[in-house]
């Protein structure tokens, strides 16, 4: 990137927040500090009212603003892939602000990148596998929840453990949302429990933001609330054998299992999984039958022998009847 076109990227960053600190630019386009100080001290010459704050970041003087944003083809390709990614991974409530958002941006791009996104729209797609939806729960809260995240408000919701079949209704502080195992999920500190808990959205109903305010530096250690559960305490390495055959067909459903990694070879893949139930696990090799072969750990293999076995005992005793 030559300077000129740096400069006008720095003015644009600078208009993306607050307070933009100097390391986080030098970081953006991997620039010594040095060479921030001597870009800002440019875009001041050039007449750019930039404010500075020693020891917190630069920021725009109140009442400037650029001309309107113009994006490039490939920048306008980038928003269209996140547009169909979102589309699929979020609510109602994000995928509303999503078109309304994506209106005004199509509104600002030249004739031919309108033509360029046109073009390519209808030949790219995010396609998951299909997923039950339950009218009980509307799932169209993130729009809220970031608010009361913005705002530092606590929320009110009816919540239902899977557990327990049962609804339970709880103050939370929201500390973050976040995507995992094909879910959004909110962490937040529980009133009820006195605890940091994880709540997947769709399990949430009736939500609301109450006026009641918190201090979200009480609990700092949620990240590492949220690391624990995301990467798991008690999780075991499983490696299974697959034929290869046989693993053609399970692509998809193998990262509900705890999909590492695997190794291709000419008649088998080995699979390394990380799960925190052998039970379910071993229930679930059953259906490949000999296609499948435990590699690790032996408990496994044992767990689904005794499963194979209660199987054929029952089914023994319904012949004999």
């Amino acid at each position: 990137m030559n300077r000129i076109d740096r400069l006008s990227a720095i003015l644009i960053q600078l208009q993306s927040k607050k307070v933009v600190r100097a390391l986080e630019i030098a970081e953006r386009f991997d620039i010594s500090l040095r060479t921030v100080y001597r870009d800002i001290r440019a875009l001041e010459e050039a007449g750019v009212p930039i404010g500075a704050e020693a020891g917190v970041g630069y920021f725009m003087m109140e009442g400037y603003s650029l001309p309107p944003v113009k994006f490039s083809k490939d920048e306008a390709g980038a928003i269209l892939m996140a547009t169909k990614l979102a589309e699929k991974q979020t609510d109602v409530s994000i995928r509303n602000n999503l078109n309304d958002a994506l209106f005004k941006i199509r509104s600002a791009l030249k004739v031919e990148e309108k033509d360029y996104l046109e073009s390519i729209e209808n030949n790219i797609e995010v396609i998951h596998s299909p997923q039950t939806i339950n009218a009980d729960f509307p799932n169209n809260f993130l729009a809220n929840i970031q608010s009361a995240l913005a705002n530092k408000k606590v929320i009110n919701f009816d919540y239902y453990s899977n557990y327990n079949d049962a609804f339970t209704n709880r103050d939370v502080e929201p500390m973050s949302l976040c995507y995992y195992a094909r879910n959004w999920h909110l962490v937040g500190y529980c009133r009820l429990r006195n605890d940091l808990r994880d709540f997947r959205s769709d399990r949430i109903m009736k939500l609301r933001t109450t006026e009641t305010s918190f201090d979200p530096a009480r609990h700092e250690d949620y990240k590492g609330y949220l690391d624990t559960i995301v990467r798991g305490t008690d999780l075991i390495e499983v490696n299974i054998r697959f034929d290869v055959k046989v693993s053609r067909y399970i692509q998809e459903s193998r990262y509900f299992m705890g999909f590492i990694e695997s190794e291709v070879h000419d008649n088998y893949v080995d699979m390394k999984f990380m799960t925190s139930n052998l039970n379910i696990f071993a229930r679930w090799l059953l259906q490949f039958t000999t296609a499948a072969k435990v590699i690790s750990p032996s408990l496994l293999e044992d767990k689904v022998i005794e499963f194979f076995q209660e199987g054929l005992t029952a089914y023994s005793q319904v012949e004999a009847k």
